[in-house]
């Protein structure tokens, strides 16, 4: 079935061309009299825009705002991003998760540079043949920066759209996204495409929020159905989320007598891949059978320690004394799994072999690593002093 046959298959009637001229002119209005003052908007440079649009996949904009000014001040142009090293890179977007997405615009500078010329390419086909970059990504940057009325639906404009519509379609189905986009291209405004999208994205951050939603207050109540026929709570649909996976960890912390802390490199792929966490001991992979039965969650006995200290000597060839009691419990969720990491601390006996995969970092140097943010959780535990 082709594009243009989307509405109708999925039987959304669209507006008459004065009504949707009248809701761009309103929205637009809206726009300009109420947009956030964001450091992102101040530039049409694709660049400073493509490194915006990443950041803000998924985190807030509060949290963003510092991470993109370190960020440009850091790498002001394509050129520097491509030639950045990881570490520089990994240490920018520390904290902020998701570190896949900085080492694909990594490859997508370096794609920038061999194949256009360091330029930042124009064409909407050529942006999404970048490395990293999706339907949103591309119709953010060429809408915003180059004046293309190419849509960018992300869930804030899937929950506008729903609502205003009575839109019955699941938006957690990619095939839903098709039907907005093409509703997008319909209702985007010709001259200004980059405020229409922009002035979307901020009518669902700030107004038709998600919840303690006021559709009274919204600029364009007139043209929303959900609000006329006070349906409005049933919209966006959206099926449950598949249950997070948990997957507990003894995540030993192991210190010598220089005072530094022992770090593992995590695989190249997966989960935090190529970043060092403490030596994380999965509790499947243990044999609790006699001690688990009558030890409740914070209490440990020699057992389960001297079982740690074997696993280490087996798995890492380190000589350990683990302690009997943890630290503490962190928690950290990602978005499809939570990790509860019960913290011990050990102490470096004798180290048999160095594998290329350890690494001792003194705490003094904590703030210098580029650590994800289980290991900062983990790092501040340790390093929280215990008042008796």
């Amino acid at each position: 079935m082709k594009q243009k046959d989307l509405l109708e298959k999925n039987e959304i009637i669209m507006w008459s061309e004065e009504k949707i001229r009248d809701f761009r002119a309103t929205l637009l209005q809206w726009y300009d009299e109420n947009k956030r003052d964001l450091p992102w908007r101040s530039t049409s440079d694709p660049y400073y825009i493509w490194v915006s649009e990443i950041m803000l996949q998924q985190t807030q904009v509060d949290t963003v705002i510092p991470y993109y000014k370190r960020f440009i001040e850091t790498l002001p142009t394509i050129e520097d991003l491509a030639k950045a090293s990881e570490e520089t890179l990994l240490k920018l977007w520390e904290g902020l998760g998701y570190y896949s997405r900085v080492r694909n615009m990594n490859v997508a500078a370096n794609q920038i540079l061999e194949k256009h010329e360091g330029k930042f390419p124009t064409a909407h086909k050529d942006v999404l043949n970048l490395k990293g970059i999706g339907p949103y990504t591309a119709g953010a940057v060429t809408s915003i920066a180059f004046n293309q009325p190419q849509p960018a639906v992300d869930g804030n404009v899937m929950r506008v759209l729903s609502r205003l519509f009575e839109i019955d379609l699941d938006i957690s189905k990619a095939s839903t996204r098709k039907v907005f986009e093409e509703m997008i291209r319909r209702l985007i405004d010709p001259d200004r495409p980059g405020d229409f999208n922009q002035a979307l994205m901020d009518l669902g951050a700030t107004i038709c929020t998600p919840k303690n939603y006021s559709p009274e207050n919204s600029p364009v109540k007139e043209f929303n159905a959900s609000y006329l026929n006070e349906s409005w709570e049933k919209y966006p649909v959206k099926k449950k989320k598949n249950k997070v996976t948990e997957q507990t960890y003894y995540t030993v912390m192991v210190k010598n007598k220089e005072g530094e802390y022992l770090y593992k490199k995590r695989p190249s792929k997966g989960v935090l891949a190529g970043m060092h966490t403490p030596l994380m001991i999965d509790r499947k992979d243990l044999n609790e059978e006699g001690w688990k039965a009558f030890n409740q969650k914070e209490l440990y006995d020699s057992r389960l320690s001297q079982e740690l200290e074997q696993i280490i000597k087996e798995t890492y060839d380190l000589k350990v004394t683990v302690n009997e009691q943890p630290k503490g419990v962190v928690a950290h969720v990602f978005s499809h799994l939570k990790w509860e990491m019960i913290v011990f601390e050990a102490v470096l006996i004798e180290e048999l072999s160095h594998s290329s995969e350890l690494k001792w970092i003194h705490a003094d140097r904590f703030d210098e690593e580029m650590f994800p943010m289980p290991t900062q959780k983990v790092n501040k535990l340790v390093n929280t002093l215990t008042l008796f």
